[in-house]
C-alpha cells in the first residue's frame, strides 16, 4: 500500500518512519510512504503556505492554491487514491473503518495546521474527513501517523505473527483480554491459573471470558455491534456481575475467572 502524506512539516515523520515495524515494512516494500509539502507548490520566494482568515480572528489558515496543487500532483496515476483530511470535525476512526481502508491500494493523508485548511480545498478534493478522537492537537501529522500505523498493521506481512493483529482490542468488537508474562508471581500478585495450566481449551475460554468482562465493564456500548460467536454469547449471558477488570490477581484469587 502507498501512503502520500501532505504536510508543511514533513520532518516530523522522520523518526516514525525510520524505527520499529514501520521501517521494516518500508524496507520489505509492504508499504510505501511519500511526503509532500505544499510549500513546494508555492510561487513566492518565501514559500508562503498560510494566510490570515477572512472575517478576522486569531491564527492562520492554510492557503488553497499550494495545498490543492500538492493534492492534485500526488493524485496523478492510473487509479486515483482515496483522499483523507485529518480533522477533529471528521468521523471518528474505528477498527472497522481501518479494516476497510486497509483493502485500498493507496491513500492520500492531508494534514491541516494552525486554524485549519481553506474549506474550499476540503469540499473540492477530500473524499473523507477522519478524526482520531474528540480532542484537538496541533495539526494533522500525529493523526496521520495513527491512521497509517493502524492500517499498515493489517497488511499481510507487517506483523511478525498474523494472529497478533487478529486477537487485539476492537477486533470482533471486543477489548482484548489481559496479558501476563514471567515471573508467575509479582509483588504478591499471581498469574491466573488457566494461563499456567497448559490446557489450550482452558486458556481460550479464560481469554474469551476476560475479553467479555473487560468490554462489559469498560466499553459496554461495543457489545451492541460486536460479532459474537455462540460460545461468546453463552459466556456473556453468565456474566451477570463481572468482576473488576484488572491485571492484578491476588494470591487468594488465582482461579482466573
Amino acid at each position: 500500500m502507498r501512503f502520500d502524506v501532505i504536510t508543511i512539516f514533513p520532518e516530523l515523520f522522520a523518526s516514525f518512519l525510520s524505527e520499529s515495524l514501520m521501517a521494516k515494512a518500508i524496507e520489505k516494500k509492504i508499504i510505501e510512504v511519500r511526503l509532500s509539502s505544499p510549500r513546494d507548490f508555492t510561487s513566492d520566494r518565501h514559500h508562503t503556505a498560510d494566510d490570515r482568515p477572512y472575517g478576522g480572528g486569531p491564527g492562520m489558515v492554510l492557503k488553497p492554491e499550494p495545498m490543492a496543487a500538492a493534492i492534485e500532483a500526488v493524485s496523478r496515476g492510473p487509479a486515483r487514491p482515496w483522499r483523507i483530511f485529518l480533522s477533529p470535525s471528521g468521523t471518528r476512526l474505528n477498527q472497522s473503518r481501518v479494516r476497510e481502508l486497509s483493502r485500498l491500494d493507496s491513500l492520500i493523508l492531508i494534514c491541516g495546521r494552525y486554524e485549519g485548511l481553506d474549506q474550499r480545498v476540503i469540499d473540492l478534493l477530500a473524499d473523507e474527513e477522519i478524526s482520531i478522537g474528540d480532542y484537538v492537537v496541533n495539526g494533522g501529522e500525529v493523526p496521520a501517523m495513527v491512521l497509517m500505523e493502524a492500517v499498515a498493521r493489517l497488511l499481510p506481512g507487517f506483523m511478525g505473527k498474523s494472529q497478533s493483529a487478529e486477537e487485539e482490542s476492537h477486533q470482533g468488537g471486543l477489548l482484548e483480554y489481559p496479558h501476563y508474562t514471567r515471573p508467575p508471581e509479582f509483588r504478591g500478585f499471581l498469574v491466573p491459573e488457566p494461563l499456567l495450566s497448559g490446557n489450550h481449551k482452558a486458556v481460550r475460554e479464560w481469554r474469551l471470558k476476560r475479553a467479555l468482562a473487560k468490554t462489559l465493564a469498560l466499553r459496554p456500548e461495543l457489545l451492541a455491534g460486536a460479532d459474537l460467536s455462540a460460545e461468546a454469547l453463552k459466556a456473556l449471558s453468565r456474566l451477570n456481575s463481572p468482576e473488576p477488570v484488572s491485571s492484578k490477581v491476588r494470591k487468594s484469587k488465582t482461579e482466573g475467572v
